[in-house]
């Protein structure tokens, strides 16, 4: 009899402990859930700090137009991607067509320095209009030119953003002499020379 009381208290204690140890080990999966959200807080912490953070462009002619055509162009991040504003006059009226291209270079006369279009995402990604998912990032569309020779763009790319691997600072801004057919793969987009450009950089409080 007493052998058999023991044995029950020992298998009474195993099963205390047993319930007091799965007690800890949830409660600790509890408290580790409840500390995982905070990195994703932090990460829209950091979003929401670049919402605003603005950069320009000042546009000139290529060449021998350096000084006929002037412009300028804004980014501005906003939450889903950035608000783009281009503002140039003196190019001829009509449709032409607009890119982001991958160098800050804009040394040579025909500005051919820009090398190609601003493409992220490589490869798979071909030239293509501006509302299309599978596109260069810097494909831009076209800007319309008016009978005074002013052009005006008003768009949101949610393919960019200001600054990082997509960011559009430390690029460049190209506008061709004809429109861009938004297919064509070489001539990217059919679009000819390129007349005028500027080297995109952030914005200081002076230029907001």
């Amino acid at each position: 009899m007493k052998r058999a009381l023991f044995c029950g208290g020992m298998i009474v204690a195993a099963m205390t402990l047993g319930c007091s140890n799965a007690g800890q080990q949830t409660a600790g999966s509890e408290s580790q859930l409840r500390a995982d959200p905070a990195p994703a807080q932090n990460t829209a912490a950091v979003a929401a700090a670049e919402v605003g953070k603005e950069a320009v462009a000042d546009i000139h002619g290529a060449g021998d137009t350096h000084d006929k055509i002037n412009g300028k162009a804004t980014f501005v991040q906003e939450s889903t991607g950035v608000k783009i504003v281009v503002e140039v006059d003196g190019l001829t009226p009509g449709k032409h067509g607009i890119h982001i291209h991958e160098k800050p270079d804009l040394s040579d006369p025909k500005l051919i320095s820009a090398g190609g279009h601003f493409n992220p995402d490589g490869p798979s990604h071909k030239h293509a209009g501006p509302t299309d998912s599978e596109r260069h990032a810097g494909d831009l569309g076209n800007i319309e030119v008016d009978d005074k020779g002013h052009g005006h763009l008003e768009i949101s790319d949610d393919a960019l953003t200001i600054e990082g691997p997509r960011g559009v600072v430390g690029h460049s801004i190209i506008i061709h002499e004809k429109v861009d057919d938004l297919k064509t793969q070489q001539p990217p987009g059919n679009a000819g020379g390129r007349v005028a450009g500027g080297v995109i950089v952030l914005a200081t409080d002076g230029q907001k």
